[in-house]
């Protein structure tokens, strides 16, 4: 059985969100895979059930990258609310 090689980064509402997580991370070399319930996959946001949630996974060599720069990320969106 082959050994798994990718880590779960975190869990975000909402397919947008995951989307802009995964295109800031794959910027910065780190490859995602984004996992999510096929039927909460649509083009309205649901979020009842976590039906809305998308599980963002990372290669496990690159977990504590991906930490650091989810943290920029979400300080970032912090600051333009500001």
């Amino acid at each position: 059985m082959d050994k798994l090689t990718y880590e779960k980064l975190t869990e975000i509402q909402g397919r947008m969100e995951a989307e802009m997580i995964e295109s800031f991370l794959e910027a910065h070399e780190v490859d995602v895979e984004l996992i999510q319930e096929s039927i909460g996959h649509s083009i309205y946001p649901v979020t009842i059930d976590g039906l809305g949630c998308v599980q963002i996974f990372v290669p496990k060599n690159k977990i504590l990258e991906a930490r650091s720069l989810l943290k920029v990320f979400r300080d970032g969106l912090e600051q333009e609310e500001e």
